[in-house]
């Protein structure tokens, strides 16, 4: 088996001002023509076009145990043939596949022989290339439609006459019947599913990889293996393997940095790295005050004394209380907890000798929340302390090997390392910690008050069988005082707001339905156990439109 690493470059200086459409793929694309290598196992490539939801593609394909990788849109042509794919999907985007500087593929990659899906604007390139139309639609189509099959295919084995899908689009196709078939459609949209008429070439005008659509993650396995003909031999044992041997490669007998929070996603890094060079990694863990109750000592011991990891523990939480003092805005608290991480984590890193790389749990969700570029196609929705957090000064070379991986593989990684349940289930935590649960001003009263209440939450989670059950769950403290009455007396004290959500992908996320008497017992205990608390909200809104998170 060929290894391969991921390499995540800085942009080309002829580049720096490039429009988005030109540049974006850079950011987010999990490889390029350069790092991507052969593979003797199936695998199927996506070619980024820049919608959020690409890389939910790949893990949706991953899923059926066929290996994927999100590559640039304009891989050459060679670069696909050495790679010998057994498929190629074409993301969505977006762009409009008729302005001037729209993202293209050669035209002569539909002449290679292998099986392609179109998905949104995957679609309207496909047709727009092979002899079809695409112009801006009278009505568009967002959110959950119902989509009908005009005539079967095996791309569409499985699927009822009539099934909901989730739209994300507002142009369309037209006179396109000359080189496709039409195997679906909506109400509006006449080209919801094609096939070319001489070739193994699909395009769906909806996003099956997201969950919405309820049959997406079918159509998208009959594509893989019925047009395909792939088997479903890949496992997440092979990342792993893959990785270790590309870390050893890289590092050979240099010394690798570990970020850790004592989270699942560092702790993974962590475990992949000792896997990968033993007694060559060091641990640093800075204690920011931002911590949920008993962390830092659940760190040391399990990272001192069960992985018997060289960690170095760094007491910092009066520097960023200091640092952190009359701050209130989210950004700004997510940036400067980002950057005196950085200034504390460089100190302690100077002690340890012939350190060269630093490692961190960046997951691709940070990544593409994050933004993947100044002038990219993806929002900034808010900004993460360890994705670009790294500046050139700090001297390390940056390992992420899990930037590529949903929680939900991070997960399934941790559990074929040997981690034991109760870490690798854990719910996720922010790198920024407390500081973006409490809301408002930060001061050590403020975050003892949240410490206590979220302690309780997950207290009775836990005693009503149901930690499980939620993927994310926590308290929140409001900057805001309500009137309350206890004893006979009137009280004017603040309010913490309780989130659980249930996710897949943490790409999107409903609200738990707790039962009452949880919730009862939960905002009982906190009113009675926590002092400065008199009321007890709790959080019903998805994601999106709210993020999981408050700031």
């Amino acid at each position: 088996m060929t290894s391969w690493r991921y390499n995540w470059p800085l942009p080309p200086d002829h580049m720096q001002g490039a429009q988005h459409t030109q540049w974006f793929f850079l950011m987010t694309a999990l490889a390029d023509s350069r790092n991507v290598s052969a593979t003797t196992e199936e695998l199927i490539l996506v070619l980024d076009f820049g919608g959020q939801t690409a890389q939910l593609i790949a893990r949706r394909i991953r899923d059926q145990n066929v290996f994927c990788q999100l590559v640039r849109h304009d891989l050459s042509l060679e670069r696909i043939r050495e790679l010998n794919p057994k498929g190629l999907i074409l993301s969505g985007g977006p762009a409009s596949v008729y302005e001037t500087n729209s993202p293209k593929v050669d035209p002569r990659l539909f002449e290679l022989g292998i099986p392609v899906l179109g998905i949104c604007y995957g679609l309207h390139l496909t047709c727009q290339l092979l002899g079809g139309h695409v112009t801006p639609g009278s009505k568009r189509e967002f959110g959950r439609t119902e989509c009908r099959i005009l005539q079967p295919d095996p791309l569409l084995a499985g699927l009822p006459q009539s099934s909901t899908v989730w739209m994300s689009h507002g142009d369309h196709v037209e006179n396109a019947e000359t080189s496709f078939v039409r195997l679906m459609d909506t109400s509006t949209c006449a080209f919801a599913a094609v096939k070319h008429r001489e070739k193994p070439i699909y395009g769906l005008q909806f996003h099956p990889e997201v969950t919405h659509s309820e049959y997406g993650s079918l159509l998208l396995a009959n594509f893989v293996k019925s047009v395909c003909g792939c088997h479903g031999t890949w496992r997440i044992s092979s990342l792993i393997d893959r990785e270790v041997a590309s870390i050893r490669s890289r590092v050979g007998n240099k010394r690798v940095i570990c970020g850790l929070s004592g989270g699942v996603d560092s702790s993974v890094v962590a475990a992949i790295l000792y896997k990968a060079i033993g007694s060559q990694l060091s641990c640093i863990f800075v204690d920011n005050g931002l911590l949920r109750k008993g962390e830092s000592d659940k760190v040391r011991d399990r990272f001192q004394n069960h992985f018997k990891t060289d960690l170095h523990v760094v007491d910092a939480k009066d520097r960023f209380l200091d640092e952190l003092k009359g701050v209130t805005d989210p950004q700004l608290k997510r940036k400067i907890i980002g950057r005196v991480f950085i200034e504390v984590f460089r100190k302690e890193a100077e002690s340890i000798p012939d350190a060269h790389f630093l490692a961190q749990g960046t997951l691709y969700p940070d990544v593409i929340e994050s933004g993947a570029a100044a002038d990219g196609p993806a929002a900034t929705i808010k900004a993460h302390h360890n994705v670009g957090g790294l500046p050139e000064q700090l001297g390390f070379e940056l390992i992420e090997p899990l930037r590529d991986l949903f929680k939900d593989e991070v997960r399934r990684m941790g559990l074929e390392l040997g981690l034991t349940d109760e870490l690798v289930w854990r719910h996720p935590f922010p790198g920024p910690g407390l500081g973006v649960r409490c809301l408002g001003e930060l001061s050590a009263p403020r975050l003892a008050k949240l410490r206590e209440a979220d302690a309780i939450v997950m207290e009775e989670l836990r005693t009503a069988g149901l930690y499980r059950q939620i993927q994310q769950a926590f308290a929140v403290l409001l900057p805001v005082h309500t009137v309350g009455v206890m004893g006979d007396g009137r009280t004017y004290e603040e309010v913490v707001a309780v989130r659980a959500v249930s996710t897949d992908d943490f790409m999107t996320a409903d609200w738990f339905p707790m039962p009452h008497d949880v919730l009862q017992r939960i905002s009982t205990r906190i009113i009675n156990e926590v002092r400065g608390v008199n009321r007890v909200v709790y959080d019903i809104s998805s994601k999106p439109p709210s993020t999981i998170e408050w700031e």
